[in-house]
């Protein structure tokens, strides 16, 4: 298995390649048409398909690890000889295929036990965000650190919830200040990463590993808090068929969000 910092040198290669090839396919019904139905049972799009090539083909050249798991293809074999990767070739496939300029790439490596590395890049305008396990979180190259936002109503959140089942969301939706629902869960853990979000809240039952890998870990390196909707350590399944709630936070806020979401 390549280094952490190897990885990422993979990524950051990936991701210019597919600022190239990708454009032509976004916002476009030739890049939103249904080639087949993916691993994860949803439609896999033209778009998602050309990027998750992309990723595969440069994982086998380098032998980043030896599996990678993703939303399109399931498990596939790399050909490394340790780890595997999590892979969400666009995440935001809906905001990609309408235009709207918030999309990402986000890829994590596991050593089997824990993610040791994580990268998500936002296509539409290339800021890159990265973390390796114990080293902190960087967006393009710069130390970032989640936002030290302490009062629930001043905060601004990312806030999603079962359709049609608000019920769990109205005490905590009533407090918050700003709700924001961007349609890229990668990046807005990203965000809280970063400062420009104090918590994602996401209720529906269907994060996946491959969503949310990388950006969990980014979030926890610059300081954030990531945790099921009780408060217990969030663990994923090695599949993209079975959903998890999630609360992200920056610490601060983080156990009085899980006490609105228990009342």
């Amino acid at each position: 298995m390549v280094t952490p910092f190897q990885f990422l040198s993979v990524c950051d290669e990936i991701g210019d390649v597919m600022m190239h090839e990708l454009p032509s396919l976004v916002g476009s019904v030739y890049g939103g048409e249904e080639l087949c139905i993916g691993a994860d049972n949803t439609p896999t799009e033209r778009i998602d398909r050309v990027a998750e090539d992309l990723v595969l083909s440069a994982f086998r050249e380098k032998k980043v690890c030896r599996s990678l798991l993703s939303e399109e293809a399931g498990m596939v074999d790399i050909g490394g000889d340790a780890g595997i990767a999590y892979l969400d070739p666009v995440d935001g496939t809906f905001n990609a295929v309408s235009g709207i300029p918030f999309y990402a790439l986000s890829i994590a490596l596991s050593d089997n036990e824990h993610v040791i590395a994580g990268y998500v890049k936002n296509l539409a305008n290339s800021e890159t965000f990265v973390a390796i396990r114990g080293k902190g979180a960087y967006l393009n190259g710069n130390p970032i650190h989640v936002s030290t936002e302490a009062m629930l109503d001043h905060s601004a959140m990312s806030v999603y919830a079962k359709k049609f089942d608000m019920t769990r969301m109205m005490q905590l939706g009533h407090k918050i200040r700003r709700w924001r629902l961007l349609g890229a869960s990668a990046l807005e853990l990203c965000y809280v990463a970063c400062g420009r979000l104090d918590g994602f809240v996401d209720m529906r039952g269907t994060l996946r590993v491959t969503d949310a890998a990388a950006g969990i870990l980014i979030c926890q390196e610059a300081g954030g808090r990531v945790t099921l909707p009780d408060g217990n350590p969030v663990q994923f399944p090695d599949n993209v068929m079975s959903g998890r709630c999630i609360v992200a936070t920056n610490r601060v806020i983080h156990l009085k969000v899980i006490e609105y979401l228990r009342s």
